[in-house]
């Protein structure tokens, strides 16, 4: 099974000025084909930088593909880069530059004499032609090894990819095999409880099983790879299985479902009509609660919960509701706190969390922390 690699160029990507979709785009992509990704790395517009990291990769990996530096001007580099590495000449490639100059003729212009530079590739590779751009791609092979260089526009990139580059890689290095992953979302459990009840899942060769923690959540992602869908599946199907019997309650939805999603499914199917009532709550976390439809979040209240008790009947007919949930924010200088205040057929279940993580994330771990507990409480509800 050939090995990829995944080089994306571009100094204003390591400025930050704009983002990597295009790796994104490429790994998932190559999963999808069944070949396998090692590495993603950023270089800048730098020639010799850009020679050492094709070199690097070639050491590694039976393929490297490039994205970026395949444009006209000075700090374009990558052709230059990629012929020093292979120890080439930059040749002119005539049916290139034709292609360039109808692209041109296209959008009622005429070329540049540096968009000749687009047409200069190293000796022996092979075109892309870009039929939505003006930067063509290129493959350059060395025996049984091969750099594909691509352009850095996203909807260029994506096309040569996907017209040009996949069949390429279907005739020569995917032996059909496919690579099928799903994702299972958890909540309410950390990271390092969760690894210590599946560490013996994350020691398998295939499936893989790993860990990705974000604010307030743990998901967990399990790869196959097989020679056809119904046997990736047929190996994800026990793991997925083994998961629901050790993390139970903690799941609450896989793929494509979010969290938000699989409160309000819960609820309806509890038939819980939820009011939430906001105390010291940021505007950004009522008005996210409000959007995703899962309760009606009421006026915020700056009232005690002994008078939210005595209300919550009136409440109730006012809001045709039968749950009402109080969300409190608390900055006591030193820490940040969470509390929640069920209240719910004559029973208040309380719950606090406290936040020590970075201020960034904080809308992120309430949003989460209160489905965590609307998850959790109503599950255990009978029916």
């Amino acid at each position: 099974m050939a090995i990829i690699e995944i080089l994306t160029i571009g100094t204003e990507l390591l400025l930050g000025e704009i983002q990597d979709s295009n790796s994104r785009y490429l790994a998932k992509a190559l999963n999808q084909a069944g070949l396998d990704v090692y590495r993603i790395s950023t270089v800048g517009d730098n020639i010799a930088r850009i020679q050492a990291a094709i070199i690097e990769g070639l050491a590694r990996s039976d393929i490297v593909i490039t994205s970026g530096g395949l444009g006209p001007t000075v700090d374009d580099p990558t052709r230059a880069a990629v012929a020093k590495a292979l120890n080439k000449k930059l040749v002119f490639h005539e049916t290139s530059w034709t292609q360039i100059k109808k692209r041109y003729k296209l959008y009622g212009r005429k070329p540049t004499e540096n968009n000749k530079r687009q047409a200069f590739l190293p000796e022996s590779a092979t075109p892309i032609e870009n039929p939505v751009g003006t930067a063509p791609g290129f493959i350059a092979e060395k025996g049984e090894q091969a750099i594909i260089c691509l352009p850095g526009v996203p909807a260029e990139m994506q096309l040569l990819f996907e017209k040009s580059v996949l069949p390429y890689l279907r005739n020569k290095y995917i032996q059909q095999q496919i690579i099928l992953s799903t994702i299972v979302h958890t909540a309410g459990m950390g990271e390092s409880q969760i690894d210590e009840l599946i560490s013996d899942l994350e020691k398998m060769d295939n499936p893989t099983v790993g860990l990705a923690a974000h604010a307030g959540q743990v998901d967990i992602r399990i790869t196959a790879k097989a020679n056809s869908k119904r046997e990736a599946e047929n190996l994800l199907a026990p793991i997925e299985n083994t998961l629901q019997e050790r993390l139970q309650d903690y799941i609450y939805g896989a793929d494509d479902t979010t969290f938000g999603e699989a409160i309000k499914t819960l609820l309806k199917h509890k038939g819980i009509r939820l009011l939430i009532v906001p105390v010291q709550m940021d505007a950004a976390l009522v008005e996210r609660l409000q959007k995703d439809g899962l309760a009606q979040v009421l006026p915020s209240a700056g009232e005690d919960l002994n008078e939210l008790e005595t209300k919550s009947k009136k409440l109730y007919n006012d809001y045709q509701g039968n749950a009402i949930l109080v969300v409190k924010e608390v900055d006591d200088k030193t820490i940040k706190k969470l509390q929640l205040t069920l209240l719910f057929k004559d029973t208040q279940i309380k719950k606090e969390y406290l936040f020590d993580g970075h201020e960034m994330m904080l809308a992120q771990w309430e949003y989460n922390k209160i489905l965590g507990f609307l998850h959790k409480t109503f599950l255990k509800l009978k029916e």
